[in-house]
């Protein structure tokens, strides 16, 4: 049963003027689950097209699930706020036009990092995504404890919707 509501889905989705990348105006907003080696959570998300293929955004992410080896951390030890860049390579990739993927750069309150994404939309306001991210450039050298919690690889996968 799995399996055909899958294949249906992807049937349906070719016949379907879905987008995951308009250029500039288009505006995405994304939820979903992340996970990561000291814990995992939750990260919400949204994206600005400002150009052909290149587009803005916010992301915050709250770590639910901690490692208890850490102990108990506080709220501003699960919680991040990030900055980033994209350059939305669906188009320059000839992919279909409701599938993208994403390289970008982001800035937040623990660390200067990267991360590689994917969005794919079944119609022509819901989709999936994925992206792995990881730091570059930690804002603390040495990140002990708590501080390893949003200095770490992470993978995010969810939904993903057009606004």
């Amino acid at each position: 049963m799995k399996k055909l509501l899958i294949i249906l889905l992807l049937g349906f989705s070719g016949l379907m003027d879905a987008q995951a990348y308009k250029g500039k105006g288009d505006i995405k907003f994304q939820v979903g689950g992340n996970i990561q080696k000291w814990g995992s959570g939750i990260s919400v998300s949204t994206d600005f097209g400002i150009g052909e293929n290149i587009s803005y955004g916010f992301v915050a992410s709250y770590l639910l699930n901690t490692n208890q080896d850490l102990g108990i951390p506080k709220f501003e030890d699960r919680f991040d706020v990030k900055a980033r860049f994209n350059a939305n390579l669906g188009s320059v990739f000839k992919l279909k036009n409701n599938a993208d993927i994403y390289p970008g750069l982001d800035i937040g309150l623990r660390n200067f990092g990267a991360h590689l994404g994917g969005r794919y939309f079944f119609t022509n306001g819901f989709g999936v995504y994925s992206e792995i991210g990881f730091p570059i450039a930690k804002y603390n050298t040495t990140p002990m404890g708590y501080d390893n919690l949003n200095n770490q690889f992470v993978y995010t996968v969810g939904a993903s919707f057009n606004l």
